[in-house]
């Protein structure tokens, strides 16, 4: 095995360690890492929740008491950049300089602009041999949430619906099932791994939706519904009081002894998706999928306020109906789901983060 199979082989298992965080560690990025010596993984981690060890800790700590000799001859593979900041964690750049380790092989540069490239500067300063770039591609679209949500104040935005063979979302003021029982599990598993789901007054109301993950286990977002005018009635899934849940509105008062938190924004505004999402960006929110309805979603797209779309397209014909949007941009992959065929879709736009 060449050295670079042997960094893509080593990277991708930081890739799996990592992912195993999604939804647990916002708004820190999911990140693994792997401790390697002659070719045998000696210790591995990945960020298990926020305010928690990061990946760096984690592998170090994982190693055996027996082996931790060999911890300055190993070689540290890492998923994102480490840290050289002190938060709710200690730097994890100390930790390596502390612990000797001679090489260090990064996928991609942490976009938060307190580290940027710095973290690779001081280990590079401290005699560390430091290769980024494996796998980069890969790395970049794993952290995707964070890197945005920390260079422009908002969340990555995924647009989320179902359509028929012949183009349509339902039927109006009557719900419509589309998909199958298979990916409505696969959304329950996307919901447990973002910070927040939305959608607007019709759908609220047509489909009286809990927005929870009933079918997958681990949290359920935060739940945002678009109420501008205070229609929805206090019967409704969405005022449970189980899962925190704002209502954008500009009738706040409406609200007032709900288990709800009103969000204050006039939809008159010209730039209202900016505002509403630089608002969601204050409150911690890295990641928003948008379930509806259909004005919303062709909204976004009008706007580019999009940066990832999942689209089911399931047997169903209707004829007429609620037209399903169109979205335009790269098609990342298409995927069978017994009769359902899901496509991804990224914005042009956004689909690269600009590297530090």
């Amino acid at each position: 095995m060449s050295d670079m199979e042997r960094d893509n082989c080593y990277m991708r298992r930081c890739f799996d360690l990592a992912r195993l965080g999604l939804g647990q560690v916002s708004p820190n990025p999911p990140v693994g890492a792997v401790l390697v010596y002659e070719d045998q993984i000696i210790g591995e981690g990945y960020h298990r929740r926020w305010g928690a060890p990061h990946a760096e800790v984690e592998a170090v700590a994982s190693v055996p008491e027996h082996l931790r000799h060999l911890i300055p001859k190993a070689t540290l593979y890492v998923s994102l950049e480490p840290c050289c900041v002190y938060g709710r964690t200690p730097p994890c750049t100390n930790l390596i300089l502390d612990q000797g380790i001679k090489r260090v092989v990064v996928s991609c540069l942490d976009q938060s602009p307190e580290v940027a490239g710095r973290g690779v500067a001081l280990l590079r300063a401290g005699g560390v041999e430091v290769r980024t770039g494996v796998l980069e591609d890969e790395g970049r679209w794993l952290v995707r949430f964070r890197s945005k949500w920390a260079t422009t104040g908002m969340p990555w935005v995924i647009l989320k619906f179902a359509r028929t063979r012949d183009g349509f979302m339902g039927l109006p003021e009557r719900q419509v099932w589309i998909s199958n029982p298979l990916t409505l599990r696969l959304v329950h598993r996307w919901r447990s791994e973002l910070d927040a789901i939305m959608v607007a007054t019709n759908t609220a109301l047509i489909d009286n939706p809990r927005l929870t993950t009933r079918l997958w286990p681990g949290r359920s977002p935060v739940r945002v519904v678009l109420d501008r005018r205070g229609r929805l009635p206090e019967k409704l899934h969405l005022f449970d009081g189980t899962v925190p849940t704002w209502v954008v509105t500009e009738q706040p008062a409406r609200f007032r002894g709900l288990p709800v938190a009103p969000i204050e924004l006039g939809f008159d505004a010209p730039d209202f998706a900016y505002q509403l999402l630089k608002e969601l960006g204050a409150r911690r929110i890295t990641s928003l999928l948008v379930e509806g309805g259909s004005a919303l979603l062709h909204y976004l797209i009008r706007e580019n306020c999009w940066d990832e779309a999942r689209v089911f397209t399931g047997n169903k014909v209707l004829g007429t109906g609620v037209p399903a949007p169109e979205v335009h941009g790269r098609l990342m992959d298409e995927i069978h789901i017994g009769d359902n065929l899901l496509t991804l879709w990224a914005n042009q736009v956004t689909i690269h983060v600009k590297q530090g």
